[in-house]
């Protein structure tokens, strides 16, 4: 994903002419850019073989899941939606996990008929319902049990789940009481630890710590966990500022742990695999220019991309091409919805833009069209992968009849 003599290219296929053969705004992807990601995730952590369970709420598009699941992935998923189409993707259940805190008991029953890999629960109210479950399909279930370690991520408050004010896992005091309750159940294998303290983690320093709390606590315990499943969080590069996760001094930080800990490491990455192989393909609608700043006003909006608005989250926009004409003044992208939160980022100089020009927003791919609405009543976008030269539609842009 480059530029070729001034014009951005995904793998072989220009921004343009994708912008011109299905319209805009579009959500993009490159099937080798996700190809990469995988292996390199998986060379980078090969020495503690992890289970890698792809993060599904990331992105759920079914192709993809399918991409992942001939590359020998499993799945995170968080809703009986989810596990569906991880099925239908062709997703071993052995390799899927149910993570959430407010699982329905249909959602129980129904996973517990797939006999999928783990049910990681974060209260006793769910560990009882699951028993009774079992009770009644004369199963024993596979659970893991979320610990709380307390741990700051040191990310963007709204996307922490480690902290004691977190809705998410148990504190250490609950998590020992429901071990000692329930490791002797006739209904429930614990088989798991489950932790995961935040999404967009660009340092080690959280992870050590975590995993120090984790450690203590097992050894507080004394119980033999068959998984110890580390959920995912690791961050991406979307800014160009450099920060992004240390693969591996995070690997040796578990490699340390797990001396002391012999269990099966279980990853659930959704960001790291799909985040920096998507893009939003968008038109300048117009261009209006004020004494401050230049507003410019693009076909997407909040409800194609609602990280900005949701998290203020920063993604870099890019032109489709490229000329030398720059031009020293605020531009701030914005979307056409009728609320202030609707934009995208604000630059201090941009290169000399018009109406009607092809723009890239970057790194949408995890988080993105997932997030996506019909807020306005606006359609949402098509979703292509590009694989070398090939373009192919894997959703269809939404049409407004239908959604009337």
């Amino acid at each position: 994903m480059k530029y070729k003599k001034g014009h951005f290219y995904i793998e072989n296929v220009s921004a343009e002419r994708i912008a011109k053969k299905f319209g805009t705004p579009v959500y993009v992807y490159s099937y080798e850019k996700i190809i990469s990601n995988i292996y390199n995730f998986q060379k980078n952590f090969k020495t503690i073989n992890p289970l890698i369970c792809f993060s599904v709420k990331s992105n759920s598009n079914l192709q993809i899941l399918n991409l992942i699941s001939k590359l020998g992935l499993g799945a995170d998923v968080v809703s009986k939606g989810e596990l569906v189409r991880a099925l239908n993707a062709k997703i071993k259940p052995e390799k899927i996990v149910f993570s959430g805190v407010g699982k329905t008991i249909e959602e129980l029953k129904f996973a517990i008929s797939k006999n999928i890999l783990l049910i990681n629960t974060e209260s006793e109210n769910e560990i009882v319902e699951i028993e009774k479950i079992a009770r009644k399909s004369k199963k024993k279930i596979n659970i893991g049990i979320r610990f709380n370690p307390d741990t700051d991520a040191k990310t963007l408050k709204n996307i922490s789940t480690g902290k004691r004010e977190n809705k998410f896992g148990l504190t250490k005091e609950k998590f020992l009481y429901l071990l000692k309750k329930y490791k002797n159940s006739k209904f429930v294998n614990i088989d798991c630890l489950s932790v995961h303290i935040g999404s967009q983690i660009t340092s080690h320093v959280p992870y050590k710590n975590m995993l120090n709390a984790v450690n203590k606590i097992i050894q507080n315990s004394k119980y033999k966990f068959k998984y110890i499943d580390l959920g995912g969080g690791m961050g991406i590069n979307y800014e160009n500022n450099s920060h992004k996760l240390n693969y591996y001094k995070y690997k040796n930080l578990i490699k340390s742990f797990l001396k002391k800990n012999n269990s099966k490491i279980i990853f659930e990455p959704g960001r790291s695999i799909i985040g920096n192989a998507g893009y939003l393909i968008s038109k300048i609608i117009y261009i209006k220019h004020t004494k401050s700043k230049n507003f410019v006003i693009l076909d997407s909006a909040m409800n194609d991309l609602i990280r900005p608005a949701l998290y203020g989250a920063k993604h870099r926009i890019i032109p489709s091409k490229l000329n030398n004409k720059k031009i020293k003044k605020k531009h701030e992208f914005v979307g056409p919805i009728c609320e202030t939160t609707d934009k995208f980022l604000s630059v201090d100089r941009y290169q000399k833009i018009n109406q009607r020009d092809i723009v890239l927003i970057c790194d949408v791919g995890a988080y993105g069209m997932v997030l996506s609405s019909n807020y306005n009543l606006r359609p949402k976008p098509p979703e292509i992968l590009i694989n070398k030269s090939s373009a192919k539609i894997i959703t269809k842009r939404q049409k407004l009849n239908n959604i009337i």
